[in-house]
């Protein structure tokens, strides 16, 4: 069955726009019957905001897509080549790689940077484009396949896409520093499952402390379901197995500054030739290494991707009432609060608090799951 196609209205960044007149130049031409003289090209009203919308035919996406729509933008697909983003340099430009490992510099389609589709970034490191080459090694990115998998969180009133069609997401933390934040990893955990991504748990340099006191953290998502390993990126503990789980899959690795992601992947891979750096004694924070998410194929089989480091993640597009769905554990004792539209937060008769009592949810990850339905990220 061909994809169903339908008219909708999107609107376009305010770039689109024209100036408006001066009203008083306006008046002065009409006194004068001199109208001919105005610039042509400027609005006479102030409605930008109304001129800025467009009714434009749309494809809806297949099922899997995180898009809601592909708007129909014109591709003479013939004179395209079909690649992948490997990173974005600068506000436009990014690097696309060809099958047969070309490299090409393309810039972004206007029509793309300005369609507004709730995101800060039309392309994102991990997309399939087409692109049409130009002079040299340059080429024009025209279209944009729909996407799978995907990272990203909230910036401001937009979503800010961390990276596109991965399939896992190594969630990095570390035994020591930096600072250990277990809001930060269940936030990661709710994004993860959002956007259609596996989550592996990292906990790294776990040559720096004492194995006991890793077992609680480890031990408590792993009993939820959630892959965890341990890993040393200076003694080589536990490369192996992480090597292993990402071979031949599309992979992200994520987590705040200095818990050594781009060391990790230097490990597995020697030729990543990644750039890294080392914690501040004085703020016990990470340094930001890694500026841009970086794409990098393995020699085992496989993609991964290198983010720069963050320290807060605002979920995009979750509501207060879902994330209880996003918190496995939460699931059996549900069915136990007396009103349906409990949030288990000061509510009577309530089946989750009860479970926090009884020692069967974890007291760290209700308040994790406090802090998230009121949008109150963690941060330094």
């Amino acid at each position: 069955m061909a994809p169903k196609k339908r008219k909708i209205r999107v609107a376009f960044k305010k770039n689109r726009g024209k100036k408006a007149r001066a009203g008083h130049e306006l008046r002065e031409a009409i006194r004068q019957d001199d109208l001919d003289q105005l610039a042509a090209g400027e609005r006479v009203s102030g409605k930008g905001q109304l001129t800025r919308h467009r009714t434009i035919i749309a494809t809806e996406a297949e099922p899997g897509s995180k898009q809601d729509f592909i708007p129909d933008i014109e591709v003479d697909r013939d004179r395209c080549l079909s690649g992948r983003v490997l990173y974005i340099v600068g506000a436009h430009q990014c690097r696309v790689q060809i099958a047969d490992g070309t490299v090409y510099v393309c810039a972004v389609r206007q029509v793309l940077r300005t369609l507004s589709q709730n995101s800060r970034n039309a392309v994102v490191a991990g997309d399939r484009v087409l692109f049409e080459p130009r002079d040299g090694l340059q080429g024009m990115i025209l279209h944009v396949e729909p996407r799978s998998g995907i990272l990203g969180r909230g910036v401001g009133r937009s979503q800010q896409l961390l990276v596109a069609n991965v399939d896992l997401a190594v969630i990095i933390i570390t035994a020591v520093e930096p600072h250990f934040k277990p809001n930060l990893i269940d936030r990661f955990l709710v994004s993860c499952e959002k956007g259609g991504v596996v989550p592996i748990i990292c906990i790294n340099k776990c040559d720096l402390a004492d194995p006991e006191n890793l077992l609680p953290v480890a031990g408590l998502y792993a009993e939820l379901g959630y892959q965890t390993v341990l890993t040393s990126a200076a003694n080589g503990f536990g490369i192996k197995q992480l090597a292993r789980i990402i071979r031949d899959k599309q992979t992200v690795f994520s987590g705040q500054s200095g818990v050594g992601k781009s060391t990790l992947l230097n490990a597995i891979q020697p030729r990543l030739g990644l750039r890294v750096s080392h914690v501040s004694h004085d703020s016990g924070k990470g340094r930001h290494t890694t500026r841009t998410a970086i794409l990098k194929r393995l020699d085992q089989g496989g993609w991964v991707v290198d983010t720069p480091g963050i320290r807060q993640l605002r979920l995009w597009d979750v509501l207060p009432e879902e994330v209880e769905g996003f918190f496995i554990e939460f699931r059996p004792f549900v069915r136990y609060c007396k009103f349906a539209d409990c949030m288990h937060k000061e509510e009577q008769h309530c089946g989750i608090k009860k479970a926090v009592e009884d020692g069967l949810i974890s007291q760290q990850r209700y308040t994790s799951y406090q802090k998230i339905i009121t949008d109150d990220p963690e941060d330094d």
